[in-house]
């Protein structure tokens, strides 16, 4: 595949006068010329929106699935996982606002083609690639071309969700699996912390389930903010009834960082706590992170109770497992091996 000009034009938006409308994300943010959109990668240059985020990498790194975190893609593997600059988002407590709250031009970055990235990821001898760190969904083109350059890599994506539907079918038919953050079910939250909308992370899980893309959910508890039992009795009972009850839920815990430095770490038992309210409402793997607890991001059986795939941090041991079925009872796991 020949190219490629680092400041590529960039997919989905349409013009309007001598303005240009991202039609990536639901945004829709409106560029007049020489502007950068919200994300801060995508930009109005003589009528053409222009991804100026494209190949600017700021992070590699080889991590362990789990890390994702992904429990049910090919447990225990590694994942060489690449990050940008960047997000859709501005969320008050974000973990990587160093690259993730940088603009274009203001965070060191190595220009890295499709091509460059795919040898890269072969050359650790890793057959999956995660995008992840900051939000993968502005580096939508760079996503689509590392697939033309090498189809066989299995993409995965880790996100925020906040996508316009049309963008992610076509992103769902070249990944293999996503984990998207959903992180309150309470819209003035989205709003007030983190400048997006329930609705379209909502739409966004929905649109990647039926796509038949793998599928987990990430949901940071911050105490005093999105920890009332009421809000995840909510989000768990769409998860089951909107999604499926064999969709991972990952209850994780929050430590201060960037504006929110003056908020307390999530206590333990708050994390066990919502995750005996998403077993309880029928979910059948709940997980807890970002913490060691003794169960918590053990896999059990939801038939017979035995216990599969015992976590300790990244050590990952699959004691129950006979291909994707309880080797003790024989009911199929939710899990691609």
């Amino acid at each position: 595949m020949a190219f490629i000009n680092p400041n590529l034009d960039a997919s989905h938006y349409h013009s309007e006068g001598e303005n240009v409308v991202c039609d990536l994300c639901p945004h829709r943010c409106v560029l007049a010329p020489d502007r950068f959109g919200l994300c801060k990668s995508r930009k109005n240059v003589d009528g053409k929106l222009v991804a100026y985020n494209y190949g600017r990498v700021s992070s590699l790194a080889v991590d362990p699935i789990e890390k994702k975190p992904l429990y049910h893609y090919h447990p225990g593997t590694n994942v060489f996982s690449v990050g940008g600059i960047g997000c859709n988002l501005h969320c008050d407590y974000c973990q990587n606002y160093s690259i993730s709250q940088s603009p274009i031009g203001k965070k060191r970055t190595t220009f890295k083609s499709p091509s460059d990235l795919a040898n890269l990821c072969r050359h650790q001898n890793l057959p999956q690639i995660a995008f992840t760190y900051n939000e993968p969904i502005i580096w939508f083109e760079y996503i689509r071309d590392l697939h033309e350059v090498d189809p066989d890599l299995d993409i995965l994506v880790i996100s925020n969700g906040m996508i316009e539907e049309e963008p992610l079918k076509e992103l769902c038919k070249f990944t293999k699996g996503m984990n998207i953050d959903v992180k309150s079910f309470d819209d003035a939250f989205y709003k007030k912390l983190c400048g997006g909308d329930l609705e379209s992370v909502k739409t966004a899980c929905e649109v990647a389930y039926a796509s038949k893309v793998h599928l987990e959910l990430t949901y940071m508890v911050i105490p005093g903010y999105n920890d009332k039992v009421e809000d995840v009795e909510k989000f768990v009972s769409w998860a089951k009834d909107f999604l499926s009850p064999d969709i991972p839920l990952h209850f994780t815990r929050f430590h201060p960082d960037y504006n929110m430095v003056d908020v307390r770490h999530t206590p333990v038992d708050t994390l066990l706590k919502m995750r005996n309210v998403a077993l309880d409402g029928g979910m059948n793997y709940v997980y807890v992170g970002n913490v060691m607890t003794e169960e918590g991001s053990n896999t059990y059986c939801p038939s017979c109770g035995e216990l599969l795939i015992k976590r300790t941090g990244f050590k990952v041991d699959v004691l129950g497992l006979d291909g994707d079925r309880c080797s003790f009872c024989k009911h199929r796991i939710s899990i691609t091996r």
